[in-house]
């Protein structure tokens, strides 16, 4: 039967990736392509890129930072190799830990890199899209033998892990296992804009191969720091194209002086199972918050039925919002000169 979702909640559709840039603004793409070259039960192979691009006042844009993220993991998820561009010497302490359990806080540990930089956000989604990633096989293979390869995943309890996998939800069996039952859509493609600039250049590969793309555009009105955002996992489908698993978009405004979070509206476009939704009806829980305390105090505030993982991880990327605005007032208003 499941639990009631206000029509209000219910997904939208993949939408569009990015709206016009701003003049005055800064803009942060990443992208993680995850891809298998000997196949479900092979290594890993992920590849990351991540942009922060510049809008200037006179409507001009230059890139500020860039970043690179390869690595490879074997199939019990467990690193093999990892490097960065930023080169990071340290990254090399994570080999042979999981990409998943405990990689935050090795990370941290290691102290390896500037916590609002776009290597730090790429480093920061490995745990949560690593988890996602398997789930582009899903259309590979009939239904059947795809639950026989996830034979490990259909035994586990998922009872209130998440929202959507909150007691009663239509997506667990009585005894808290999975019902292998998702909403899935056409993905729209994340180039579909009218902008060249409006993406980094990223990995596009074939075959079987799952990608997490995030945007986070972010700019100065008056005493109020605002932010547009828009996350996406998307999988590689046998036909061509490419279906949507997890979609949001995401408005917020906060405080220029205090950088204390005032204002935050998600939006579910894509989301697998119908009580996901739920969800976003949690964040106010954020409101009053600082911005640069965010990926902690979302996981504080938004626990296990209190929250989606995809949607913690959206707004736990909000604690790069102010290192993003400085970006946009070190371009002061007003036209600039001539070139020399």
């Amino acid at each position: 039967m499941g639990i009631p979702v206000p029509e209000e909640l219910r997904p939208t559709g993949s939408a569009l990736s990015a709206p016009p840039r701003r003049p005055g603004s800064v803009r942060r793409t990443s992208t993680m392509e995850f891809g298998w070259p000997d196949g479900l039960g092979g290594d890993t192979v992920l590849d990351g890129r991540a942009r922060d691009l510049l809008t200037l006042n006179d409507g001009s844009a230059r890139g500020v930072a860039e970043a690179r993220l390869a690595m490879v993991s074997d199939a019990r998820r467990v690193i093999r190799s990892i490097t960065s561009t930023p080169h990071l010497p340290l990254l090399q302490g994570l080999l042979g830990a999981s990409a998943m359990s405990g990689f935050r806080g090795r990370l941290a540990e290691a102290r390896a890199t500037d916590s609002a930089s776009p290597l730090h956000l790429l480093l920061d989604d490995v745990p949560g899209a690593t988890l996602v990633s398997g789930s582009a096989f899903q259309r590979w293979y009939e239904p059947e033998r795809y639950r026989d390869l996830k034979a490990d995943v259909a035994r586990r309890v998922m009872t209130d892990v998440c929202t959507g996998y909150q007691s009663g939800s239509s997506a667990l069996h009585p005894d808290g296992t999975l019902i292998w039952r998702q909403n899935r859509v056409p993905a729209a493609d994340i180039k579909a804009v009218n902008d060249d600039l409006a993406w980094h250049t990223y990995a596009d590969p074939t075959g079987v191969s799952m990608r997490r793309a995030r945007r986070i555009d972010v700019w100065i009105d008056g005493p109020t720091i605002r932010v547009d955002a828009f996350f996406q996992d998307s999988s590689t489908l046998p036909d061509g194209g490419r279906q949507a698993i997890h979609e949001y978009g995401l408005t917020a405004r906060a405080d220029l002086r205090s950088q204390t979070l005032r204002h935050l509206t998600p939006v579910a476009h894509v989301l697998p199972y119908d009580e996901c939704p739920l969800a976003v009806r949690n964040v106010s829980a954020l409101i009053g918050l600082p911005l640069g305390g965010l990926r902690r105090d979302v996981l504080k505030r938004l626990p296990g039925p209190l929250g989606c993982t995809h949607l913690n991880d959206m707004l736990r990327s909000l604690a790069d919002a102010p290192a993003l605005a400085a970006l946009v007032r070190s371009d002061p208003p007003g036209p600039r000169p001539p070139a020399a």
